[in-house]
């Protein structure tokens, strides 16, 4: 549901419809106070710390959905990284829509949601000791020092909810850890749980899925990051996209897949032909321009 706000912002960046924005604008409000309230699934924000959390036992919420049977291989119960960037995103894009269009009184509140969030996320998801974000707070087992790429939309979104100071970090140890010619693999190569193909039976494939496999689409993001640590290379930038011209001659010819296996020759696996894969590389292709 936040990626809707995301998108809509796109949307009016490129098209200045105010039109659809005021007929969406009470729908958008609703979203914002039931994530606020609490809703199904222990989606809400948690009111200590401002933090919006989630999770169910037997079901996965974020986009790393892998399921076999009653095993949820990454449940990710608690507050995920880029969830709470997405909602700051969400609440600061929704503050500067209320407030054009109604005034500071009926926008005050995000505002103050907004800067909480922000203020509670830096304090409590940087990993002083690796250096990077945690990818989860308050789970099962507490603080999840799992070095995944979920944390790069702290940086690479509209509105970023991570401290400009530490934007450098997670690019760095993304690009050197995760970042493959064919996206970011989904877990670092050091933690024990890391698959590097993704092959075998249903099982052993959902148990890949996210726990090392490489996703196309991640690599939007990341260049987004990339440019705002970097803003005047983009020669560099679309260099990360190199790879993906020798892949168009494989798989689906003249598209990209879902995912790549996490390790040279870094086959590809999935969807053929997956829209948010060529989605993000053509766009990097004209952001990098």
């Amino acid at each position: 549901t936040l990626w809707f706000f995301h998108a809509l912002h796109r949307y009016l960046q490129y098209s200045s419809d105010r039109e659809t924005l005021l007929q969406l604008l009470d729908s958008l409000l609703d979203i914002v106070e039931y994530h606020l309230e609490g809703t199904l699934f222990g989606i809400g924000v948690d009111k200590k710390d401002g933090l919006l959390r989630q999770g169910e036992e037997g079901y996965q919420l974020t986009w790393m959905d892998a399921k076999v049977g009653d095993w949820v291989v990454t449940p990710r119960r608690g507050k995920a990284v880029e969830i709470n960037a997405l909602w700051f995103n969400a609440l600061v894009l929704l503050e500067e829509w209320v407030r054009r269009e109604r005034g500071v009184h009926e926008s005050s509140f995000l505002s103050e949601a907004a800067q909480r969030a922000y203020r509670s996320f830096n304090e409590r998801f940087w990993y002083k000791e690796g250096g990077y974000l945690y990818d989860v707070v308050d789970g099962e087992q507490g603080y999840d020092t799992s070095l995944r790429p979920n944390q790069i939309l702290a940086v690479s979104l509209d509105n970023p909810v991570l401290d400009k100071n530490r934007w450098g970090a997670i690019v760095n140890i993304v690009r050197e850890r995760l970042l493959t010619p064919f996206g970011l693999r989904t877990l670092d190569p050091g933690h024990p749980m890391y698959k590097s193909v993704y092959y075998g039976d249903l099982r052993a494939r959902d148990a890949a899925y996210h726990q090392g496999t490489v996703w196309a689409w991640l690599i939007g993001p990341f260049i987004d990051a990339w440019l705002k640590v970097n803003p005047s290379d983009k020669e560099r930038a679309r260099k990360f996209l190199e790879g993906f011209g020798s892949h168009l001659d494989e798989g689906c010819v003249g598209s990209i897949s879902e995912i790549f296996d996490a390790e040279p020759p870094f086959t590809p696996w999935g969807c053929i032909a997956q829209a948010w894969s060529v989605a993000e590389v053509l766009r990097c292709l004209v952001k990098t321009a």
